[in-house]
């Protein structure tokens, strides 16, 4: 829970291998708190540190940690004074982790396991102390189960891990109680603030869960014994605020990716695990993080539907980055949308960079024009002025960002596949992440450029002079 600006409400998507276009596991999340709350990209090196002790800023939780630390791509907050909020990225072990999905268990077995709110892990910590030192997505579940075992965890959770092999999705639903699934190779999931991992099989490799979980269930009576082990029924929620502001975005995403399957956006019977209608690319992932129910009754951006509007979209003005971690071979890929993702472009980082471009080093909580995300932020708070004005220009905006972005990453991953010095690979990473970065950029200053320009004329001080005057 972040002291200064609440709990967030992201929305999350995990895509199995064989579920995607080109064999890729992809696991992604918008991470949702506030309107004008900065983040940055960094690229964190292999080290080796000595008495290496994590301390949050955010309540008491401390650990020791292993002194060998992999190097990792993360997205922090402009200000750690909260704690350091890394909440995504990839590692040199072609792991990727996305921490948090914020979720909320119930009062039945919070009774008996309480959220360990003082000293227990919380989502500002998650990526720090997991993510530089797991080699595979199951590691990353076995050692952050662990951890919430031993020191208890703050608050109720959804974490996404991903390798080239495997994507899992962890949830924590008490103070020391927690399972994850294995996404199956066919399939993708897609997550709104719900605990929402549905049936627990515990013989099976593709479950992993805390020790003595079923024993905790049925000694203090949570669940009958005589009846599937339900995840989501036994430690979530079934509130009427649910179906309005989580059970929809659900809806919606397995709306878009498969449009055969007949559901209604306020059913708590939608299913955890789904399979595509067609292979899944990372734009149509992409676009189910940037939805907003366009084409629906339920869009904020059309205003015939404002009075009908009365579902949380997927895409909102709170999201501070969206964010797609893709691995397909040796390709690793972090897609990174600054701000809204329906206003933004997800531009096609490789997280082993060593130097980040400038802009994405910068931003503080008051607009400057230094900043990526203040870049992307502008240019949607002037589009908001009116979409069905301004919205043509934000979409040629992006598509040209998005053509050129995916063209520099193109070319790259050709010099880089002829490559084989290792310092000369680094160089081009960096050549190329600087690339993409200025030519987003670049699309985006135009575009505000142009937004401005054509908002003058918006003016209430208006009057229709006489033209003989």
């Amino acid at each position: 829970m972040q002291t200064s600006i609440g709990r967030s409400s992201c929305t999350s998507i995990l895509i199995g291998k064989k579920a995607s276009i080109n064999g890729s596991v992809i696991i992604g999340r918008n991470e949702d708190a506030k309107t004008a709350w900065p983040k940055h990209l960094a690229f964190n090196k292999h080290e080796q540190v000595k008495d290496n002790h994590f301390k949050s800023k955010d309540n008491k939780f401390e650990m020791d940690l292993p002194n060998e630390k992999f190097s990792y791509s993360s997205t922090p907050e402009w200000t750690d004074k909260y704690g350091v909020f890394e909440e995504d990225g990839i590692n040199e072990y072609h792991v990727a982790m996305s921490a948090t999905e914020s979720a909320y268990a119930n009062e039945r077995v919070l009774a008996v396991d309480p959220f360990e709110t003082e000293k227990g892990i919380l989502e500002e910590a998650m990526i720090t102390v997991v993510l530089p030192y797991i080699k595979t997505a199951r590691e990353g579940v076995k050692r952050l189960g662990e951890i919430v075992e031993k020191y208890g965890a703050a608050e109720a959770d959804g974490i996404l891990f991903g390798d080239r092999d495997e994507a899992w999705y962890m949830e924590i639903g008490s103070g020391h109680h927690w399972v994850a699934q294995r996404i199956p190779d066919d399939s993708y999931a897609v997550v709104a603030n719900q605990l929402a991992i549905q049936e627990i099989d515990f013989n099976s490799d593709d479950f992993m869960y805390s020790k003595n979980i079923q024993n905790f269930v049925y000694e203090n009576q949570l669940w009958p014994e005589n009846r599937p082990f339900i995840f989501r029924e036994i430690f979530g929620t079934h509130d009427d605020s649910d179906l309005h502001y989580n059970t929809p975005r659900v809806w919606i995403g397995q709306k878009i990716l498969t449009p055969s399957v007949k559901q209604e956006p306020q059913s708590f019977d939608l299913p955890f695990i789904q399979k595509p209608d067609k292979p899944i690319s990372a734009q149509d992932a992409q676009a189910v993080l940037s939805n907003h129910y366009q084409n629906t009754p339920y869009d904020l951006t059309n205003k015939k539907n404002k009075d009908n509007a009365t579902f949380r979209p997927i895409s909102v003005a709170t999201t501070q980055e969206s964010h797609l971690l893709e691995l397909n071979g040796e390709n690793m890929i972090h897609w990174l949308a600054m701000g809204v993702a329906a206003q933004s472009v997800y531009v096609p980082f490789y997280p082993q960079g060593t130097k980040v471009p400038t802009m994405y080093k910068y931003g503080k909580e008051t607009y400057s024009s230094n900043s990526a995300y203040w870049v992307f932020k502008l240019a949607g708070n002037l589009a908001d002025h009116n979409w069905g004005k301004y919205g043509t220009d934000l979409e040629n905006a992006q598509d040209d960002a998005r053509e050129k972005t995916l063209h520099i990453r193109y070319e790259y991953d050709q010099k880089l596949a002829k490559e084989t010095d290792s310092e000369k690979k680094t160089a081009l990473v960096d050549e190329a992440n600087d690339k993409m970065a200025k030519a987003a950029l670049n699309a985006y200053k135009e575009l505000i450029a142009k937004l401005i320009t054509k908002q003058t004329a918006d003016s209430p001080l208006r009057f229709q002079m006489d033209p003989n005057l």
